[in-house]
């Protein structure tokens, strides 16, 4: 009823920030709050319109969920999105991420392929771009840190494995797993995949920094080579 009217014709408890100087930020609907982040429209689309054709780009039907997975590319084509709202929308959705991932899994042992695949599941199952990660663990298997090793079209066969022994031995880790998606939603394991795992296997015994798992994020599923016994 009131998207196609600009800001400052709409009731005053109808504007968001407003709103939410009145009745707190939790009376807000998902658009309210991305329009007071926002907080400018341009002459012909308002805050919250911009707001809306953001939660439903491309058609997306994943709601407040799909700015998770908007590149800064894409922000930018939106009408009233320049460089200055791109970044600061990624760098909040970036800071939700990490605030969600300390209060679930600070100090807690990482004692399942459920449990490390959910570290990643929210960002990684709509992602449609290939991401390797290591998590790192400490020798009661209690998540130290996650690093990411490559991003974009990635071919597991460059990828170097002094990167990720490298990384484990800053931080001391004393054991990892490998973690990667699968842009296409399909988390079978290939047969680069298996090769790669088998060597970082083999390595991480000699260096006695074992890998634990290697993990593939499809959408909103997930294969563990260690349950496949694959590695």
């Amino acid at each position: 009823m009131y998207r196609d009217k600009k800001m400052k014709e709409l009731p005053s408890d109808l504007r968001p920030y407003e709103k939410c100087l009145k009745y707190g930020a939790d009376a807000l609907s998902d658009t309210e709050l991305l329009a007071v982040i926002i907080k400018n429209g341009t002459k012909n689309n308002s805050a919250i319109m911009l707001a809306d054709e953001l939660i439903n780009y491309n058609n997306s039907d994943k709601g407040i969920a799909n700015l998770m997975y908007l590149t800064r590319e894409e922000y930018r084509s939106v009408k009233g999105i320049g460089d200055v709202k791109a970044t600061e929308l990624l760098c909040i959705c970036e800071l939700s991420k990490r605030l969600w991932r300390r209060e679930m899994f600070k100090g807690h042992n990482i004692n399942s392929p459920n449990m490390a695949a959910s570290y990643y599941m929210e960002e990684l199952k709509y992602c449609n771009q290939e991401r390797v990660y290591i998590m790192l663990l400490d020798t009661r298997s209690v998540f130290l840190k996650s690093v990411m090793i490559a991003k974009g079209t990635v071919n597991l066969a460059v990828i170097s494995p002094r990167e990720i022994f490298y990384e484990a031995l800053i931080h001391r880790a004393a054991a990892f797993i490998l973690i990667h998606n699968h842009p296409s939603g399909n988390a079978d394991p290939s047969k680069e995949d298996i090769v790669f795992a088998e060597k970082l296997k083999e390595l991480g015994s000699l260096m006695n920094i074992p890998l634990r798992d290697s993990i593939i994020i499809g959408n909103n599923c997930y294969i563990s080579m260690l349950e496949k016994e694959l590695i």
